[in-house]
């Protein structure tokens, strides 16, 4: 049984990322489907597959390179909140990845969304991760 399932999916990303995959499978859940959404649309991922075939279903990932230097676009996947420590911040508090260049992912009463949103829409929440 996985404990942090969040630490799996961005593990899993990770480490398909650093060994150049084009794709990679991951369990699923209500809030991987979340991030891998946002994933897309702050274009980090050229495209994903959701499979419900199972209880759970499956997250089909395809990761996104840079076509002339292969470089993955996903420079670094970091996990802000654990399950020993917990991270919340206000609307105002929201963190500023790499000047504002990356995303935070943020878990509010409104859904899964970036820290550029939660601030615009005025919400706090528990900061999962950081994506640059």
């Amino acid at each position: 049984m996985n404990t942090d399932p969040i630490a799996d999916f961005l593990t899993r990303i990770r480490n398909a990322s650093s060994a150049k995959l084009k794709m990679v499978e991951i369990p699923g859940s209500n809030v991987k489907r979340a991030m891998t959404q946002i994933l897309f649309d702050q274009g980090y991922i050229t495209d994903f597959k959701f499979e419900d075939d199972d209880k759970q279903g499956t997250i089909k990932i395809a990761l996104k390179y840079n076509p002339s230097t292969k470089v993955p676009a996903i420079t670094k996947l970091q996990r802000a909140s654990r399950p020993g420590l917990r991270k919340y911040n206000g609307a105002n508090d929201m963190p500023r990845v790499l000047n504002g260049l990356g995303i935070a992912i943020v878990s509010t009463s409104k859904g899964v969304i970036t820290g550029k949103q939660a601030t615009r829409e005025n919400v706090g929440g528990e900061v999962l991760a950081y994506v640059y």
